[in-house]
C-alpha cells in the first residue's frame, strides 16, 4: 500500500526570511491524521533568506538530521561543533538530555533551501552527540546510498533508532528498487524532481508516501529526481 502525501497539502509557515513547509503537524501546523509516521516525526522543507537564520534555541530527546539541497548552513552548538553544511552532506545531532544550536545562512547572496527531518530516538536520555558526513554525488547516481543508520556502515552517520536512510539522485527515466524485510515499512521524499512509485506518481518537489506492506518498491525518475527513502520498523 502506497498513501501519497502531494506537496500541496502539506502546512505552511512565512516568516517573511523563512518559508518553512511541513509534511507532518509541526509548531503552529496541527494535523491530526498526519502527526508523523511509525519513528519518523517531522519533514521540514525550509528556504532561509541570506543572513538569516534560527537563534540559538533547544532540543532533547530527538535525532535531527539536517540535508543540504542548495545554499550552506552554519551550525554551533552548546556541545563546542561549529561547522558549515553544504550540499551532500548529512549532519546528524542527537539532542539527548538537551542542547541548544543555531543555524544561519551564511550567504550575503544565496538563498538557502534544506531538509530538516527529526526522527524520535530509541530512549529518553541519551547523551548528545553530533556528526557530519560527506557524500559524493557518483554515490547516490542512479543507486540508493545509505547515509544514516543505527547500524551506520561505509561512512553512513549513526542514528539512535532503528531506522536506515538512503538517498539518491536518479536522471531520467533511471531507476532503483528496494526490498523491505517483512513488518516494516517505508517513507519516500522527494527532494527534486518527479518519481513513480510502484505505479503511484509523486510528481512535484516535496510530494511524500508512506508505503507498507509493498515486497518491492520500483522508484522510476519521471524527471531528474532527487530522492530520500526511510525503512523504518
Amino acid at each position: 500500500m502506497i498513501k501519497p502525501r502531494p506537496s500541496h497539502e502539506r502546512g505552511r509557515a512565512d516568516h517573511g526570511w523563512l518559508r518553512s513547509y511541513h509534511t507532518f503537524s509541526f509548531a503552529d501546523y496541527f494535523d491530526a491524521q498526519n502527526m508523523g509516521f511509525r519513528k519518523l516525526r517531522v519533514i521540514n522543507e525550509d528556504f532561509v533568506e541570506p543572513g538569516k537564520g534560527f537563534g540559538t534555541h533547544p532540543h532533547r530527546d530527538m535525532e535531527i538530521i539536517t540535508y543540504v539541497l542548495e545554499g550552506s548552513v552554519e551550525h554551533k552548538d552548546s556541545m563546542g561543533n561549529g561547522s558549515v553544511i553544504l550540499p551532500g552532506e548529512v549532519q546528524r545531532m542527537s539532542a539527548g538530555t538537551g542542547v541548544t544550536h543555531s543555524e544561519f545562512n551564511p550567504s550575503d547572496k544565496e538563498s538557502l533551501h534544506l531538509l530538516q527531518i527529526w526522527i524520535l530516538p530509541e530512549k529518553a536520555g541519551l547523551n548528545p552527540g553530533y556528526e557530519q558526513r560527506a557524500f559524493k554525488k557518483e554515490e547516490k547516481l542512479n543507486q540508493l546510498r545509505l547515509v544514516a543508520s543505527d547500524h551506520p556502515t561505509n561512512g553512513a552517520v549513526k542514528i539512535y533508532q532503528d531506522v536506515n536512510l538512503y538517498v539518491s539522485i536518479l536522471e531520467e527515466g533511471k531507476r532503483v528498487e528496494y526490498r523491505p524485510e517483512k513488518g516494516r515499512h517505508a517513507w519516500l521524499q522527494v527532494a527534486g524532481g518527479s518519481v513513480e512509485a510502484n505505479g503511484t506518481l509523486l510528481g512535484a518537489p516535496g510530494d511524500g508516501a508512506a508505503v507498507s506492506d509493498e515486497k518491492l518498491l520500483t522508484i522510476i525518475a519521471k524527471k531528474p529526481a532527487e530522492i530520500l527513502l526511510f525503512d523504518l520498523a
